[in-house]
């Protein structure tokens, strides 16, 4: 069954559309800023934040998918055919106290007259991945003809706090797959994508989504695999799946946290695969890691370099800091895209990829 993938839309640092946020890209513009006294210690702490006191989890989720929602059919909201995917990892941690993600799910269902109850994933950060993949099989299964796939998650001191605990948070912002970085520096930020069976539902001409699939190698509670084991099969899987041939990619859109363990399993899974040569780049220079959002955020730029035929450099790359080799994007690049491969990982061992195309 073909699956389409349009009415993409990004709510961050850098816009509150999905082409504002591609124009920031192309500026190399980064929307990570030094903010003082936040930290555990009330050290100053680079974060990509949005710039407004009223931003809070539901207000991103809500503003994401009303943006969305006006490039397709307005009876595909309401219908019981359509099924919303909230993908996020920790929620709204205001209110941890009650219920951190169902009453901001219920709100959103209520306000849009969702016939059916949002589906929420919580997978740490493939979740947004992991999301369009369930997605697609739920329609591929015709238990459902159209998905709304949102991400969504913002920066509380419980999540910065969380990560300095673990020392995984860089003094500057983040150089995913340099040889100089030193650890992740958070986003915040949301993301919708509608995927159909029907691409007449799309105002806008959409793209396809191929195939997905996702692994999990159990190496650790927050470590990645050192050989790279599990990106590395589901990888494999969704190219199959897709019915394409490593040559046909032409893109990927890495998960490049800028921690040392995980760049460098991505580099190891990648050179497995003799995936070396393709350019590849970590957007988490321009948005920081928004976790649950990230695997959508990134999906929605992977769509919009396919739709301009553009690539964006890897911001924060200064030289090669990974044992194998990976053609990193150093610079803007006019090029005709057909195939995007996007990949993520996350704490457990858990692994997740995609494959785009026009």
């Amino acid at each position: 069954m073909d699956l389409f993938i349009g009415s993409e839309n990004i709510i961050s640092p850098l816009g509150n559309t999905a082409s504002e946020n591609f124009n920031s890209l192309r500026r190399n513009e980064s929307g990570i800023q030094k903010h003082i006294n936040v930290g555990f210690k009330g050290e100053d702490v680079y974060l990509s934040k949005i710039d407004s006191k009223s931003i809070d989890f539901y207000s991103l989720l809500e503003q994401s998918f009303s943006e969305s929602i006006k490039g397709i059919s307005d009876e595909i909201i309401e219908s019981g055919r359509c099924l919303v995917f909230v993908s996020t990892t920790k929620g709204d941690l205001s209110h941890v106290n009650e219920d951190s993600i169902h009453s901001s799910v219920q709100r959103l269902q209520n306000q849009f007259k969702l016939a059916n109850y949002p589906l929420i994933v919580s997978n740490a950060c493939i979740s947004g991945i992991l999301a369009l993949n369930a997605a697609a099989k739920l329609i591929r299964s015709e238990k459902y003809d159209h998905a709304i796939v949102i991400g969504c998650d913002v920066v509380s001191d419980f999540i910065l706090y969380g990560f300095q605990s673990l020392f995984a948070i860089s003094e500057l912002p983040c150089e995913p797959f340099s040889a100089d970085r030193k650890g992740i520096t958070l986003g915040e930020g949301a993301a919708t994508i509608v995927m159909s069976k029907d691409k007449d539902i799309f105002f806008a001409s959409p793209l396809r989504y191929l195939s997905g699939s996702s692994s999990n190698d159990a190496n650790h509670i927050s470590g990645p695999s050192r050989t790279g084991e599990g990106l590395a099969r589901t990888i494999i899987k969704t190219i199959e799946n897709a019915n394409v041939l490593i040559s046909d990619i032409d893109y990927i859109s890495a998960h490049g946290t800028g921690t040392l363990y995980n760049d460098e399993m991505e580099s190891i899974a990648l050179d497995r695969l003799k995936l070396n040569d393709v350019p590849i780049n970590s957007l988490k220079g321009y948005y920081g890691h928004t976790l649950g959002a990230a695997g959508v955020i990134e999906t929605v730029v992977s769509m919009q370099c396919l739709r301009n035929n553009y690539l964006i450099k890897s911001l924060g790359y200064k030289e090669q800091g990974t044992s194998c080799n990976i053609n990193m994007i150093q610079k803007n690049l006019e090029r005709e895209i057909k195939v995007v491969l996007k990949t993520s990982s996350g704490f457990g061992g858990c692994n997740a990829s995609a494959i785009l195309s026009k």
